[in-house]
């Protein structure tokens, strides 16, 4: 007992000695110290820079080209150091959480650009919750140069550590700086009469950026932090809001309550309908410099001849599945709810009148397949309310699955030919006519496994998604049930940034336009009229209303009137072509259906569309 009580005496002592010479050491080196302090929102500045810039003299020559950018960066770093310094008085202890903030914010977008070509923005952090399953996706290099940059930020964490610079104000002052650095901060993300003006003085490119090539052009002018606050100011002004006029009144006069409302289905005929939205499934025998083998592609123009063929211009490129699906799920334009990358996050939480709803009225069974984790983008939940009976995931993680077939993999997702079977499984086992959406997963990235490059390896995987069609249309001819299948990529896939063939192509934000453009086709196994199909490119958000035309589904004001909208706006995208000018009634209806009250038809009785507040 008094060996414990001496051993813990000693400990005491021990640790007591520490802190008193550790914090002595503040009053002993003040000119060290002070210089500690000025040097460092020039140091991590630097150290978050450089690591983009992968190099010391990449980053001098853009200090030579854009000064007054960087001067903005330290300008700002100074001002979150100071509240940093206010907030804990312990000069290591702020330098520490900066450094770890800024150091992970810039090893976050080096290896985003280097999975994708897409630059970090702060609304992907939205994600940081699904980072397990974002791990699958990512190209992870940790390269001696990123070693070496990280060991010299935590040399310098040591060295304060070492000489403990202290922020000697007084508690009242130290709120009051506190709050004084936070305004000029909140200012520059929430008050354009602020931003604009400083943005202009430092010169940081504001340039309105209509798809992700100008957004990565705007990244190479204003580099790393600069890029992250401005897109950030960006993203708060082009928030989500109740348009002007909102009310029952010009939603009616927008619809024109035009109800041409039919019963027949083709006399009573109702065929099953499947949408297969193929992950990062894309032609790239569009770019003819890169003389792409037929071979990969066989399947596909073998349907595509059986069937009708067109091109439907995707709201994303890269990246962003949720805004394609939520345009095909919805029959909506994520231009009418200023193109979020998650337009799940901003659906009102409620029922929601997603086009399976419609099938549901008109005696459908209805079902969602996605061969992931049901919790990436919060799909099971969110998605539970658009009108599924019922939902199919697989999750390899936790070895959950709702698959009712064999679950094979190729490269590192589920095999397409198994959503496929699921797809026939499907069918054969429901008694009614069935509509389906899927969104596979076998073409997702990383296409780092196989023999080849990048892009020899993603092309491998397309001609193993266009076997696995062949086959899957094959055993639907089978089925003696009239079935209609819409099949179309989703995007272009993700390619590594700096040596992706986008680069190698020259592709830049003025004629990346192909990237947009989605070959889709339509097949039956019955003799479907496609007469009705527009000719011309259309929207992603117009395909579920072609189907409605194909198989002559009942007509409410609101399918009328978006029908009206394919022929007045065929292609509402400005990430395909920024001349398009917003149209105010199209984004209103936009609103009213998935954020608003719903003052337009729909086949979800009344109190189900009450929100979780209202009730």
């Amino acid at each position: 007992m008094a060996t414990d009580t001496k051993e813990k005496k000693t400990f005491k002592e021990y640790f007591k000695f520490f802190h008193e010479k550790h914090s002595g050491q503040t009053d002993l080196h003040p000119k060290i110290n002070l210089a500690i302090l000025l040097v460092f929102p020039l140091f991590i500045c630097t150290m978050a820079e450089v690591n983009q810039f992968k190099g010391f003299m990449p980053y001098f020559d853009f200090w030579i080209h854009r000064p007054t950018v960087m001067i903005f960066d330290i300008f700002l770093t100074s001002i979150v150091f100071l509240f940093l310094l206010a907030l804990f008085r312990s000069g290591w202890i702020s330098i520490a959480v900066q450094s770890v903030v800024y150091m992970a914010l810039s090893i976050t977008e080096l290896f985003k650009y280097g999975t994708n070509g897409n630059h970090l923005i702060l609304s992907d952090m939205k994600l940081f919750r699904s980072v397990k399953s974002l791990k699958s996706f990512a190209y992870i290099k940790i390269t001696p140069r990123l070693v070496i940059y990280c060991l010299i930020v935590i040399a310098f964490i040591a060295l304060a550590f070492y000489f403990n610079p202290k922020f000697r104000l007084r508690p009242s002052r130290r709120a009051i700086t506190a709050c004084a650095c936070v305004v000029p901060c909140a200012a520059l993300i929430f008050l354009p009469a602020f931003y604009s003006p400083v943005y202009k003085i430092f010169s940081i490119d504001t340039t309105e950026a209509t798809n992700t090539f100008k957004l990565n052009e705007k990244f190479n002018s204003n580099s790393f932090l600069a890029f992250i606050i401005q897109t950030a100011s960006e993203s708060y002004a082009n928030r989500l809001t109740e348009p002007d006029n909102y009310d029952d009144e010009h939603v009616s006069e927008i619809i024109e309550e035009n109800n041409t409302e039919k019963n027949d289905f083709n006399g009573g005929q109702k065929p099953n309908v499947i949408v297969v939205m193929s992950e990062s499934y894309a032609d790239f025998r569009v770019f003819d410099e890169l003389d792409i083998d037929e071979k990969y592609y066989e399947g596909f123009d073998k349907a595509r001849e059986a069937g009708h063929a067109g091109t439907t211009i995707t709201p994303t490129y890269a990246s962003w599945t949720v805004r394609s699906e939520f345009e095909l799920l919805f029959g909506l334009p994520v231009r009418g709810i200023n193109t979020p990358n998650m337009p799940q996050r901003e659906l009102a939480d409620r029922e929601q009148p997603a086009l399976a709803q419609y099938y549901k009225s008109w005696g459908y069974s209805t079902a969602y397949v996605h061969p992931f984790q049901s919790g990436f983008y919060s799909r099971s939940r969110i998605y539970g309310k658009f009108g599924f009976d019922k939902m199919v995931f697989h999750n390899d993680q936790t070895g959950e699955s709702d698959f009712t077939v064999p679950v094979e993999h190729f490269g590192t997702y589920v095999d397409d030919k198994t959503v496929y079977n699921q797809l026939v499984d499907l069918v054969k086992t429901t008694d009614n006519p069935i509509y389906i959406h899927t969104t596979t997963m076998q073409n997702h990235q990383p296409y780092d496994q196989g023999d080849g490059d990048e892009i020899t390896n993603y092309l491998t995987w397309v001609q193993h998604t266009n076997e696995g069609l062949t086959e899957f249309l094959d055993n639907l001819q089978k089925i003696d049930e009239p079935t209609l299948v819409l099949f179309v990529g989703d995007h272009f896939p993700s390619l590594r940034g700096e040596t992706s063939v986008y680069n190698q192509l020259g592709l830049n934000g003025s004629n990346c336009s192909a990237l947009y453009e989605q070959h889709y086709f339509l097949w039956s196994n019955y003799d479907a009229d496609y007469s009705s199909v527009p000719e011309e490119n259309v929207s992603f958000f117009y395909m579920p209303y072609v189907i409605m035309n194909i198989i002559d589904a009942p007509h409410d004001a609101f399918i009328d009137t978006m029908m009206e909208y394919m022929e007045k706006i065929p292609v509402y995208s400005e990430e395909y072509d920024s001349e398009v000018e917003r149209d105010e009634e199209l984004d209103m209806l936009t609103y009213d259906r998935v954020v608003g009250d719903v003052y337009s038809p729909c086949p979800i009785p009344e109190e189900l569309l009450e929100t979780e507040e209202e009730e």
